[in-house]
């Protein structure tokens, strides 16, 4: 049988190894998916996982579970010779060990693109992945504890109630919209702290926020987020983060504890530069329309294909950046849906069909009870726009098993509310064993 690796279990890892059980017949291929994690985390909900809306585990789908005949490798790829049509295959705490396919699938995504502004790498956290989220959530409320047993004059106080969020994309807005909006229902169970002592702060380098909705949709959500509590500063930029005092280049200066990088992604460098396949100037896996990769010359590398946020696929449509699709789950999925099915026609002798897919919009969660929604000329802010991103993404997540969990989980807490419970130091389980455990005494010294 031909062997398809899939390298990496993320949106299009997992669709692609979906869709290939459903559409290839019974031993026509062996199909591997190899991912360090034992699930793909479903990006879209993280803001609203920081925020108590979602519990964790109900933004996640397992691989195990749901891919039923795709074996399934903990583990990461660590060297692509396609040249050879090997991959090396690094599990946790073992030997690495070679692994040859037939045909390989690259589906890494992408990882938070930061710069090397002082402060940043040592106290900041992204937004994606599932365990930035939790701790985000963990550190918001945990944080309002701490403020709250300490006198309004200290300066530990107000940085502890000091959040920043950097970025004003998508992924930025929403997080501090969530955060925001769970502040606000701390605020109810924290009367030691008052509203005008919260600080949320989103500092964006551009001259607007959201550049996927209209300049008028943008605006709305800024008055929104304004009347809120939330401030946006623009034309702004963070110049230095050194012990978690964020500085701008306009001069302000903001002690934070809780500090969020949400300013853009790019391709998985470990596995691009770990790999032979050809690579665009932004750093990720040339494709053509059809997803199969191309080197330098436009020509098919045979047995090597591509698909979401780590390649660099053609938009036919022409709304694209640069001609290409842009990073997003929209893309990532639709790509690994057409990406299975034209494997398939590969191996059966058959011709690929491109990828060609129109943007429908855009749709925000802004915190509960709010939202932004944009399609053409059709453009809503408020309720109704939150009650599309629900729908939409309850819609959208993966296996109706996960769908339901989801929807379950915010019917719950449309009567009991959030769960506002912070366990920050399930991170050291054994801390508190260790603290009252008996041990050896130290051997005597020799009498001498």
């Amino acid at each position: 049988m031909p062997k398809i690796l899939i390298v990496g279990g993320g949106y299009a890892g997992f669709y692609t190894a979906w869709k290939l059980e459903k559409h290839l017949r019974k031993d026509e291929a062996e199909v591997v998916v190899v991912d360090p994690l034992p699930y793909m985390a479903y990006l879209p909900f993280l803001p609203e996982v920081a925020s108590g809306n979602i519990e964790p585990r109900h933004a996640v789908v397992s691989h195990r579970r749901h891919l039923k005949k795709t074996k399934v490798i903990n583990a990461k790829v660590t060297n692509i010779d396609h040249a050879n049509k090997t991959a090396t295959i690094s599990p946790e705490g073992g030997e690495s060990w070679e692994y040859a396919y037939d045909q390989i699938v690259v589906t890494a995504g992408s990882v938070s693109r930061t710069f090397p502004i002082p402060g940043i790498a040592d106290h900041a956290i992204g937004m994606k992945s599932i365990e930035e989220a939790v701790a985000a959530r963990d550190t918001l409320i945990s944080n309002f504890e701490k403020a709250a047993a300490l006198p309004k004059e200290s300066p530990l106080r107000r940085r502890l109630l000091t959040t920043i969020v950097v970025g004003g994309g998508f992924a930025g807005i929403e997080t501090i919209a969530e955060l925001r909006s769970a502040a606000n229902a701390l605020l109810e169970k924290v009367p030691e702290i008052s509203f005008e002592e919260t600080q949320f702060h989103l500092i964006e380098a551009m001259g607007r926020i959201m550049p996927e909705v209209s300049l008028e949709t943008s605006e709305k959500v800024l008055k929104d987020l304004a009347h809120r509590g939330a401030h946006v500063h623009l034309d702004t930029q963070v110049a230095d983060a050194t012990d978690g005092v964020v500085k701008t280049n306009t001069g302000e200066e903001y002690p934070s504890d809780l500090i969020i990088w949400t300013a853009g992604v790019m391709a998985n460098p470990q596995v691009v530069n770990g790999s032979d396949l050809p690579r665009e100037g932004r750093g990720r896996i040339s494709t053509q329309a059809d997803l199969r990769v191309i080197d330098e010359n436009g020509e098919v590398v045979e047995g090597a294909w591509a698909a979401g946020d780590v390649a660099a696929v053609p938009d036919l449509t022409g709304g694209g950046v640069g001609g290409m699709c842009v990073p997003n789950a929209q893309h990532a999925v639709r790509q690994a849906k057409r990406l299975a099915k034209n494997l398939v026609a590969t191996l059966r002798g058959e011709q690929p069909v491109d990828y060609i897919h129109k943007n429908l919009g855009a749709v925000a969660g802004l915190g509960l009870y709010h939202g932004a929604f944009q399609s053409g000329k059709i453009a809503l802010t408020g309720f109704l726009a939150w009650a599309a991103h629900r729908g939409y993404h309850g819609l959208a997540m993966p296996t109706w098993e996960r769908k339901w969990r989801v929807l379950w989980g915010w019917f719950h807490n449309f009567f009991l509310g959030r769960d506002q419970v912070q366990i920050r130091r399930v991170q050291e389980p054994r801390a508190f064993f260790e603290a009252f455990a008996s041990r050896p005494k130290p051997p005597a010294d020799d009498a001498k």
